[in-house]
């Protein structure tokens, strides 16, 4: 059974852009952004510009394998150039699968959390995962239509939020005369530089959608031209859409206060200066952004999934369902997110997913770096700067963890070792030669 049908020239350049900040404009940014500047303290601004720098130049490789190889599997394509039909290439994409089915979790949540304040309810309400798993399933529902709806639906909906991420943070701006006082006052975590690393890694959940670009290379107009563009645009739009928003943020509430709301900082923030209407407004646009970063993100890893499956990297059951591979891996896909949905809190939720993507995209690196660099004629300096900073990044993110929740470092040190041992026995002894 072959995957789905791929439509070539399907999506166009905005289209792929849609894609890419759907995905990334979404739970990262409304629900980290507080624990951001737990981590940072004063300055946590600064923390989501170090965090595009750093998807900045983790991008630049995957434009480079994308120019020479776009497909519908994107990362999952990427690793099996680069590493071969092995081990090493499934634990990665499945690293990179669960980080986003993670992410989908944390979507998930956060569409209850900023729903029910609505209503004048805390996160803590059994309202949060019942609303989020409401979500998951019309996820799914808006998954089995075709691609176009996907593209399109996306696509507007993602103009509409950042539209009114602009408006909200221009009208919390006015109302405090676009002051800068307060942007940069309170208190400095102890250990500033590692504290400050960490808090990149978080911030990088809000950029690392451009990935899903990737997985949509066999289906957008002139790929090696508009993946690349496509890319650099969403991770810009991003780039400035956040600096504005930490601005608005931090000019309305203290980092106390930010911290206290952590879950929902910016439902918060518009309270004080614009009140009821603001409150109303930013929610709104905190449901469409949810909603929006669902549909792009199961979308996209349906299709790495299906990918890996038909190529035999990963072990795969009908369970008597009809229909295509990527039809079942949708359904996958939103069981596993609505069993973390129920089970998992904010915050334990985005620190997984950071440490997952980040353990992936080291190995994807250093693959870049040692294979195939001069074959797709990448940059020696620009690759090994990823590699870096993204290492540095993981390590000052599990020294916080180790200090603040030992249990996220242990659960990552067992299964993903677990991960790449279990894809190790699945492969053992197969000739995976000749396979698609």
């Amino acid at each position: 059974m072959k995957q789905g049908n791929y439509k070539e020239n399907s999506i166009n350049l905005w289209g792929a852009v849609g894609l890419g900040t759907g995905v990334m404009i979404g739970a990262a940014i409304f629900a980290v952004i507080g624990q951001v500047a737990e981590i940072a303290g004063v300055l946590f601004p600064l923390a989501y510009i170090g965090g595009a720098v750093v998807a900045s130049f983790s991008a630049y490789s995957y434009v480079k394998m994308a120019n020479l190889y776009p497909s519908a599997g994107g990362i999952g394509m990427f690793f099996v150039k680069i590493y071969g039909k092995g081990a090493t290439t499934a634990g990665c994409a499945l690293l990179m699968t669960f980080s986003m089915i993670i992410a989908q979790s944390l979507v998930a949540r956060t569409f209850g959390t900023y729903t029910l304040q609505l209503f004048d309810i805390g996160p803590e309400s059994r309202l949060v995962p019942v609303l989020g798993v409401g979500l998951l399933i019309f996820t799914y529902i808006v998954n089995v239509a075709s691609n176009k709806f996907i593209q399109t639906f996306t696509s507007v909906v993602s103009l509409i939020k950042i539209a009114g991420l602009v408006i909200f943070s221009l009208a919390a701006l006015y109302a405090t005369g676009f002051s800068v006082e307060g942007v940069f006052e309170g208190t400095v975590p102890e250990q500033t530089a590692p504290s400050f690393l960490a808090a990149m890694a978080l911030s990088l959940l809000s950029f690392k959608g451009f990935t899903t670009i990737t997985n949509n290379g066999s289906e957008i107009v002139e790929p090696k031209k508009n993946i690349g563009r496509a890319i650099t645009i969403a991770i810009a739009l991003c780039a400035g859409l956040y600096i504005l928003m930490t601005w608005a943020v931090t000019s309305s509430l203290t980092i106390e206060e930010i911290v206290a709301a952590r879950d929902y900082s910016l439902a918060q923030a518009a309270r004080p200066v614009l009140g009821n209407l603001g409150l109303w407004f930013t929610v709104g646009i905190a449901i469409l952004a949810t909603i929006t970063v669902c549909i792009a993100g199961v979308f996209a890893v349906s299709r790495m999934t299906a990918m890996l499956t038909d190529m035999k990297l990963i072990p795969h059951s009908h369970f008597g369902m009809k229909g295509s591979i990527q039809r079942h891996m949708l359904v996958y896909i939103i069981v596993l997110g609505i069993t973390l949905t129920i089970l998992f809190d904010l915050s334990r939720v985005a620190s997984l997913g950071a440490t997952y993507y980040l353990v992936m995209d080291i190995i994807y690196q250093w693959g870049v770096l040692r294979r195939v660099r001069e074959k797709i004629k990448a940059r020696l300096p620009v690759v090994i700067t990823s590699l870096v900073l993204n290492v540095v990044v993981l390590s000052a993110f599990i020294w916080y963890k180790y200090h603040t929740d030992l249990f996220i470092v242990i659960f990552a040190a067992v299964s993903i070792p677990l991960i790449f041992m279990g894809e190790y026995l699945f492969l053992k002894g197969k000739d995976l030669e000749g396979e698609h």
